[in-house]
């Protein structure tokens, strides 16, 4: 969780400045760029960045029982993050799973966990690494497992314009690491 203060009226003035570093037009001669140092200043701040400001441990600490320890497993969450690179966006989704210990949690707050990494700076290889090692050490479950299919605009629409390009990503913690039969409960594709 970040600790330093917010100025945005001051991100406001940088983004303005930084348009018109790189040769964008002028803000009072676009009326279409007259609001837009503040538009993303709080964009940045209500949204893209908003997971700087969530604690994996607070979304996780709401556990309950476990009454088994088969796996929980749960897919097709839609995300985005930025690239800490170029600040450009990716999107895409994250499947996870779980084996329990003592306590499971709701389906909801493996969904905020997700989205409190990917709220943030973090390359792709990371945020996967981070949501399966949470669920380590804030679950306290034996294994888990953490794979992202995302696009990134870095790789679209920048450098080698791959347009179709997508990146997947795999984490496996604790008994995930091992076990070939828990890593493909995410791997393999679920019948429809």
């Amino acid at each position: 969780m970040t600790t330093r203060s917010v100025d945005l009226p001051r991100a406001a003035r940088a983004i303005h400045d930084f348009l018109e570093a790189v040769g964008a037009p002028d803000s009072a001669s676009d009326p279409e760029l007259k609001d837009t140092g503040n538009r993303v200043a709080q964009c940045f701040h209500d949204e893209l960045l908003a997971g700087y400001r969530e604690s994996p441990a607070a979304i996780l600490a709401d556990a309950l029982p476990a009454t088994a320890q088969d796996p929980v497993i749960v897919r097709d969450i839609q995300t985005s993050t930025l690239c800490p690179h170029h600040l450009m966006p990716a999107m895409g989704y994250v499947h996870l799973a779980y084996l329990p210990n003592t306590t499971i949690v709701g389906f909801g707050a493996l969904v905020k966990l997700v989205h409190c990494f990917a709220k943030r700076l973090i390359l792709q290889e990371t945020l996967t690494q981070n949501i399966a090692e949470a669920l380590i050490t804030h679950l306290n479950a034996h294994g888990a497992g953490c794979v992202i299919h995302m696009q990134p605009t870095c790789l679209t629409a920048r450098g080698p314009h791959s347009h179709q390009a997508k990146v997947t990503t795999i984490s496996f913690q604790g008994e995930f690491k091992s076990n070939q039969a828990l890593q493909r409960v995410l791997l393999e594709p679920m019948p429809r």
